[in-house]
């Protein structure tokens, strides 16, 4: 599915027309362009390349998957790469549509390799900020990355809650330690992904700043500057993140080792107390005459000693907090 939309004069003036109108409207003073193609195919591109000017070499990543988020620069036009992400705690997923975006000094062409992006979101925004159209491309690809870094962010909100939650369960009385590995393993793995996505973008959007490439006018330089604020928060909480869940496992582990040490502890302490009257019967249990063999006193003598040594080292042991 194509979607196409001309701005004249920071105007909507129309959409949804053919790819072959564009080079029609690029071709009036004070129109912007943006086209967008959904799983195209390399006919379609190279005929979109042929009208517009686009490099090969652009063509070919906008074609191939799994491009790191990046920005190039190509006589005429630039080439940038983002991807959106969703975490969707219920199913706990995280999901994520690669995105390539041509730009050209009238025209934004972005590229989706499935349906997954939520282009119409995008156009929403276009939609609400009437007042920065005038700005022709650079307010396209305001809006677009705009949505882009929006979407990392509250990513990055989303798994800080699962964080906590592994936090608090770190420090249950009774923790299902098998159910808490599994979650710090799948929260280690969606923030791998997201890491993988976000960690690059503050360089994307800075980029995109410098002032050789113009692609940021007067007017919405201090919108992209927002973004790249973003994009800068947005990356290191997905950082600041990974080092909690680190430190959630070395907790947990922590934990561990102390729970073990008070077991040892009380079991060491309980094995003491029971090797008092385990003493005192092998003395009595010899086969050599004693005093008090074979009588009434011997017994209740060796029930004595049993008992006010046991009861001694239960005290000390308790008043140490060894058991």
């Amino acid at each position: 599915m194509t979607r196409t939309r001309v701005y004249r004069d920071g105007v909507l003036h129309k959409e949804d027309f053919p790819v072959a109108d564009v080079s029609d409207f690029l071709a009036e003073p004070g129109t912007a362009v943006w086209v967008d193609l959904c799983e195209p195919s390399e006919a379609d591109l190279t005929e979109l390349a042929d009208e517009l000017g686009l490099h090969r070499l652009a063509v070919e990543d906008a074609v191939q998957e799994h491009q790191r988020p990046k920005l190039d620069r190509y006589d005429g036009h630039a080439f940038l790469t983002a991807y959106a992400v969703r975490y969707d705690s219920a199913s706990d997923r995280t999901t994520t549509a690669e995105l390539a975006v041509f730009i050209t000094p009238r025209a934004l062409v972005t590229v989706r390799k499935d349906d997954g992006f939520p282009i119409e979101d995008v156009t929403r925004r276009w939609d609400q900020a009437p007042d920065l159209a005038k700005s022709g491309v650079p307010f396209l690809l305001h809006g677009l990355l705009d949505h882009v870094v929006d979407g990392h962010f509250e990513a990055v909100q989303l798994l800080d809650d699962e964080v906590e939650q592994l936090e608090d369960l770190v420090f249950d009385d009774r923790p299902d330690t098998a159910e808490l590995q599994r979650r710090s393993f799948r929260m280690r793995k969606h923030l791998t992904a997201l890491r993988r996505v976000v960690g690059p973008m503050p360089d994307v959007v800075g980029s995109l700043m410098r002032p050789d490439l113009r692609l940021a006018d007067d007017t919405t330089r201090p919108y992209f500057e927002d973004v790249h604020d973003h994009a800068w928060q947005a990356a290191e909480h997905a950082e600041a993140l990974r080092e909690r869940l680190t430190t959630v496992r070395e907790t947990q582990l922590n934990l561990q080792s102390d729970r073990l040490n008070l077991i040892m502890k009380k079991v060491t302490g309980w094995a003491a107390v029971i090797a008092v009257p385990t003493a005192v019967t092998g003395f009595y249990g010899q086969n050599v005459p004693y005093p008090g063999n074979g009588t009434t006193i011997g017994f209740w003598v060796s029930t004595a000693v049993m008992l006010v040594l046991s009861i001694g080292l239960y005290t000390l042991f308790k008043k140490k907090d060894w058991l």
